[in-house]
């Protein structure tokens, strides 16, 4: 039917799915086991959301739509998931899954120390201590070994740091 005839009022806009964390191309959609249990469980609470009440049947239509999309974008991230088991024995140098303390050198934090999880982008939280292996920092990182610098770009400039401590648990 052409739009012209329909009503103005019956024009429903379609919810907005926010995008999940992009994922440069042609990089493999690594996670850590912990990573892609948060999957499921996002998964799962989606679709608990979708079979719960809804006020009204517009809401219902509304709520669906959104947790539809949702979960659309969640289940290609799961499909496409490659989980990265902790290595073991656990090598001395930054990789995937490692934990890294580093610190600062130069700049205006000068000396502070950071401690940070690599993680895949979907389980990255700066205010919890995970990075995503795409970051900057985290590129920079892997491979490195306690006692050695890295440098990243950082605005205009370069921030160096020095790794502490590299850690799997």
């Amino acid at each position: 039917m052409s739009r012209g005839f329909v009503r103005e009022g019956d024009q429903e806009e379609p919810p907005f799915i926010p995008p999940r964390a992009p994922l440069p191309d042609g990089v493999a959609n690594h996670v850590t086991p912990r990573g892609l249990r948060l999957l499921h469980e996002e998964r799962a609470a989606l679709e608990a959301r979708r079979s719960g009440p809804f006020e009204s049947e517009e809401a219902k239509r509304r709520g669906w739509a959104e947790i539809e999309g949702r979960l659309e974008r969640l289940n290609e991230r799961v499909a496409s998931a490659r989980v990265a088991e902790p290595p073991d024995p656990a090598p001395d140098e930054a990789r995937f899954g490692a934990t890294v303390t580093f610190v600062l050198l130069g700049g205006p934090q000068n000396g502070q120390e950071r401690t940070f999880t690599i993680v895949g982008v979907d389980e990255a939280s700066v205010k919890d201590g995970r990075i995503a292996f795409t970051a900057p920092v985290a590129r920079a990182l892997l491979g490195k070994r306690k006692g050695e610098e890295a440098a990243y770009a950082l605005g205009a400039g370069t921030q160096r740091v020095l790794v502490r401590a590299v850690v799997y648990s």
